[in-house]
């Protein structure tokens, strides 16, 4: 495995694509790791795999529009000693590929690293059929997986390298685009350390605790600005690891605050909002809201509109904490 000290994560803007840190971290990690290998399914432009396919033609492989044989050859991989990234849309990969990923990688424990691109509503122009909001139900649900959802484009990039030392089977979400609304004068999370499975504290505060992933963590740093206008002081919580989930930062942070916010690019059922609650079952109990999608598809449109069709952004944030604290 890859030593930290040999290889550190590049940083990037926040105005950064996550696809295009994944595309360009994977560059460096080629270089520090011979046995890393990258496969996908005809999408290698869109997950900005081209600079990898050229320095590394021998270790990059194009499987063609077959998503489950492209999971199943990554195993196959795995087993033999390297270290596979599957890059794929996330309705294809882990969406249509779900068996072989529970069979091939998970049950047999296979080092294979997935990666689901174009997540959420950053897709938006292809339409519902393409944009994943179900992704992290489908994977947080198999045992021996590590299911990551980074902040930004310098997130992904600590992330990637993490799922490469990481022994085991890791899904990686990752966004078309860079957060919808960049926070002027916030830098990301470039200068945040990384690790696996602890839940990063980007903002303390007194009044409630809003918990964010993915893309949505810009909007909950966005909101607690906002919230601040108000004389409402809100923590602001990164879980990047959805799982292992980081309880004992969630149990610290609402035993202070008493009320919790969740918001994730996903649906609401089955999402990351849903494995707060199951951690904190029996532990704590705290007026709480969920937001994320309210059971239904995604459709055609720019990421932005869409995002704030469902109430995905700061705004919306800060209704439901002002409802919980009113209540």
């Amino acid at each position: 495995m890859i030593e930290r000290s040999r290889l550190s994560a590049p940083a990037f803007s926040l105005e950064t694509a996550q696809r295009d840190a994944l595309g360009q971290t994977l560059v460096e990690l080629g270089r520090h790791n011979p046995e890393v290998v990258v496969l996908t399914a005809d999408l290698g432009e869109s997950l900005r795999l081209q600079a990898f396919a050229k320095e590394f033609p021998q270790r990059y492989f194009e499987l063609g529009v077959a998503e489950q044989n492209l999971m199943g050859v990554a195993a196959g991989m795995a087993l033999t000693g390297k270290i596979p990234f599957v890059c794929s849309f996330a309705v294809f990969s882990p969406g249509r590929s779900w068996d072989q990923l529970r069979v091939s990688v998970c049950y047999a424990k296979a080092n294979v690293k997935v990666i689901g691109g174009h997540v959420g509503f950053s897709n938006g122009g292809d339409g519902g059929t393409h944009q994943a909001l179900e992704d992290i139900a489908i994977t947080r649900c198999l045992p021996h997986l590590v299911v990551l959802s980074p902040a930004d484009a310098s997130q992904t990039a600590q992330a990637v390298l993490a799922a490469a030392e990481h022994r085991g089977p890791v899904y990686l979400r990752v966004s078309r685009s860079a957060p919808y609304q960049p926070l002027a004068g916030w830098s990301g999370t470039a200068n945040q350390p990384f690790q696996l499975g602890k839940a990063q504290i980007l903002r303390s505060g007194e009044d409630v605790t809003i918990v964010a992933t993915g893309l949505m963590v810009n909007e909950a740093m966005r909101a607690a600005q906002q919230l601040d206008q108000l004389r409402i002081s809100a923590e602001v919580i990164n879980l990047h690891t959805i799982k292992p989930i980081d309880r004992e930062a969630l149990l610290h942070s609402l035993k202070k605050t008493g009320v919790l916010v969740t918001i994730e690019e996903h649906q609401q059922a089955g999402g990351c909002g849903s494995a707060i609650l199951e951690a904190l079952a029996g532990k704590i109990c705290v007026p709480m809201a969920l937001l994320g999608v309210n059971d239904q598809f995604g459709e055609s449109g720019q990421p932005l509109e869409l995002v704030n069709k469902h109430h995905l952004n700061a705004e919306g944030i800060q209704r439901a904490v002002e409802h919980l604290l009113h209540r």
